[in-house]
């Protein structure tokens, strides 16, 4: 006998399961077992003759009479928020398309929603130049020069607002939403890049949907929009700014936001612009800040845009980005999200990659942990390639299915951390029990200067589980026109100090974010100080970026306070220690871990003139490196062959 496990189309309540039992021939029977086999689709009908979702392995199924597309019911509308960051006097309303399967027109099927908010939907500012990003040569700490004004978006519009997840969920019982953000597209408002709005207008939308807010059939006046199809189960997702607003909307406690899996989320604005006081900018767009990215997206054409320039652009964000110092402040506080993390109740899946050099890991992994030290459901999903990437869907169908429908499918006993490694398939990652890897324990590595040659050139040092005999200072001079894969390349340099492991005998498993403490100096009131984790012999092409393990970034002049920018004595000598961007990776036998330090990174930081002298204490400078088996394991791993 085969069992289907169906639910009812019977209003809100859609978490009772009926169980159907059809009687099987033998041949049917073996054919049956077939298809479960290669995990086929379930597609049969209910008994009584009504489409209803379907669950088989705790996942919902495509049914095949929410399958077809020209059936589907689609309508855009405008919903009204709470807020009026236009200042004209009304509450804002934004672009809404909602795609639902015909029978919640038909049959009075009611289903939960997956949605995705946007930017972007609507079309962007060109990056074919970039005259409107900073200019990043300029010395470090000194004010920047202006910047150019930029092209204002062309604007795209079209029909349903945006084509992605319809053809995965609408066949599975959920209907799917996309709304445009704030002053984008047709949506009403300014756009402010992390402001109070930006979370609100995805929250009107799920109010929406649960029958407490305001929806019209056109931005002004119009005729009323309800959403009774709706059970008022919404489960968010998104990619890069699209996975932002998952969690975005999850802090203002929203209910029926019943679960998000936000994909390579920018979870703190400063934190993408800004690394330990340090300017930095995100990997491949140099001279990026968050003014750039409001001119970026800024695609609504209204007489209100002069309005949102002023008011947003060149008021609250010229006055608070700092791109002088790189502090923390109020105005980058309100555009972090783990400052808000108190109201977010929806369990969460949480995705990145550990190359994401764009929006780095460390986003996703500070929000994870705080989610999980106040008992939020929370998986993560990691993989060893760049910007972007969901998680399999199996998980993602296992995650809504679980919050959305209400099925017990028992995701909350499944391994909290799934981790594709090395060059893996992407939906075959692997399961731990959590992440960092509960075994992961800090291992102390100290390094060892190697031989200097008259001209200041350095070769490579070591990097060992014994503290060495006093060694002093190294010097390290400034010059941006050599990026870090050039320098981790050198055999002899004066622009950088480089560590190495011997081969490993055997594989080192690192899981967690490293610590670097350090000492150093400076003949100028500031410089850029940057730190990478390296695997040699450098072999590029074994990996998507080389051979970069992890790196960091810091601000000296943030060695006592991330609020208050100090500037350096020239010649003394200041104490700092921060994390390296979060890494999970096995580094195989025969490779060898590399500690680098330098100052410019032509690919993050400013460019300041070459020349600057950084100087580095020896004797107070280790690497706190997490190890899967702790020091046991590092000492298999430096033993000699």
């Amino acid at each position: 006998m085969m069992q289907v496990r169906t639910l009812q189309p019977s209003g809100v309540s859609l978490t009772r399961p009926t169980l159907i039992y059809r009687p099987l021939s033998l041949a049917s029977l073996v054919l049956c077992i077939g298809a479960v086999m290669m995990a086929a689709v379930i597609v049969a009908r209910p008994a009584h003759g009504q489409a209803a979702p379907r669950f088989a392995d705790g996942q919902a199924q495509v049914v095949l009479a929410f399958a077809d597309s020209s059936e589907w019911i689609r309508e855009e509308l405008w919903v009204e928020t709470e807020f009026d960051s236009d200042g004209d006097g009304a509450r804002d309303r934004v672009h809404v398309a909602v795609v639902r399967p015909a029978q919640t027109e038909t049959e009075g099927l009611q289903v939960p929603v997956i949605y995705e908010t946007s930017p972007y939907y609507a079309g962007t500012a060109s990056v074919a130049t970039r005259d409107y990003f900073w200019d990043v040569r300029q010395p470090v700490g000194a004010e920047p020069p202006p910047r150019g004004s930029a092209p204002q978006p062309t604007r795209r519009v079209q029909p349903g607002i945006a084509d992605s997840h319809i053809e995965t969920w609408v066949p599975r019982g959920f209907a799917v939403v996309h709304s445009s953000s704030p002053g984008t597209g047709l949506s009403e408002g300014c756009p402010t890049v992390g402001g109070p709005n930006e979370a609100l207008a995805p929250k009107a939308v799920i109010d929406w949907l649960n029958g407490r807010a305001r929806g019209f059939s056109q931005a002004r006046g119009g005729e009323p929009v309800t959403a009774d199809w709706s059970t008022g189960k919404v489960g968010m997702t998104g990619t890069s700014y699209n996975g932002t607003l998952p969690l975005a909307a999850a802090t203002t406690g929203v209910d029926g936001l019943e679960a998000i899996i936000p994909i390579a989320p920018n979870t703190s604005y400063y934190h993408y612009y800004r690394s330990n006081g340090l300017v930095r900018h995100p990997g491949g767009w140099l001279g990026e800040d968050i003014d750039v990215l409001y001119d970026f997206i800024h695609s609504r054409d209204s007489e209100r845009r002069a309005y949102c320039d002023t008011t947003i652009r060149d008021g609250e964000m010229a006055s608070g980005l700092d791109r002088t110092t790189g502090d923390y402040n109020a105005f980058w506080a309100g555009r972090d999200y783990l400052n808000a993390i108190d109201s977010v109740a929806a369990p969460t899946l949480m995705a990145h990659a550990f190359n994401d050099w764009n929006v780095m890991p460390l986003h996703s992994f500070r929000i994870a942990q705080a989610l999980k030290a106040r008992g939020v459901p929370v998986q993560v999903y990691y993989h060893q390639g760049g910007h972007g990437g969901a998680p399999p869907l199996e998980r993602m169908n296992r995650w809504f299915t679980r919050y959305l429908y209400g099925i017990d499918n028992g995701v909350e006993e499944d391994p909290k951390a799934w981790i594709v490694r090395g060059d893996d398939p992407r939906d075959t990652p692997t399961p731990y029990a959590d992440y960092p890897h509960p075994d992961a324990a800090p291992v102390t590595l100290y390094p060892t200067a190697a031989e200097t040659r008259a001209e200041g050139m350095h070769g490579v040092g070591t990097l060992a589980l014994a503290s060495p005999p006093e060694q002093g200072t190294a010097r390290v001079i400034d010059n941006v026109s050599f990026d870090g894969q050039a320098l981790a390349r050198a055999e002899w340099t004066q622009h950088r100090l480089l560590f190495a492991t011997p081969p490993l005998a055997a594989p080192l498993h690192l899981s967690g974010p490293p610590r670097i403490r350090l000492r150093v100096a400076s003949d100028q009131p500031a410089v850029n100080l940057s730190v990478w984790l390296v695997s040699l012999p450098w072999t590029e092409g074994r990996r998507a970026t080389g051979s970069i393990v992890t790196r960091g970034w810091a601000d000296p002049q943030n060695h006592a306070s991330l609020t208050e920018s100090e500037p350096l004595e020239p010649g003394t000598f200041y104490d700092l220690a921060f994390d390296l961007q979060p890494d999970d990776q096995v580094l195989p036998v025969g490779q060898r871990l590399g500690l680098m330090v330098f100052a410019s990174d032509r690919d993050f930081t400013l460019w300041p003139p070459p020349g600057t002298v950084l100087e580095v204490d020896l004797d107070a400078t280790v690497l706190e490196l997490p190890v899967v088996g702790g020091r046991t394991a590092v000492e298999a791993a430096f033993a000699s062959e």
